[in-house]
């Protein structure tokens, strides 16, 4: 991973490239999904989890009744990363 890709974003950054779904502001990113059941919410929290370790990049995840929220920062560089868009956008893949 490059240094760039963890250099915390200027909001006019993050404003530029958010993903589809997401909002938040320089300190963190987050998107709630809803699912038809508590279940499928999980299966889809299993999903994000497979991912985040493929990537060894990790969201913080809730789990509620037919909703999971997903919120990325990238905590050494203080905020949102390039890094944490990427998987935000891998993320927006897996619903």
């Amino acid at each position: 991973m490059s240094r760039a890709a963890r250099t915390r974003l200027s909001a006019e950054e993050l404003a530029d490239q958010l993903p589809d779904g997401w909002s938040g502001d320089t300190s963190s990113v987050t998107r709630e999904f809803q699912f038809p059941s508590y279940q499928a919410g999980v299966a889809f929290a299993v999903r994000v989890a497979t991912q985040a370790e493929a990537s060894d990049h990790h969201p913080d995840l809730l789990i509620g009744y037919r909703r999971v929220q997903v919120r990325y920062s990238t905590h050494d560089a203080g905020g949102v990363t390039a890094l944490d868009l990427r998987e935000a956008s891998a993320v927006n893949g897996l619903f």
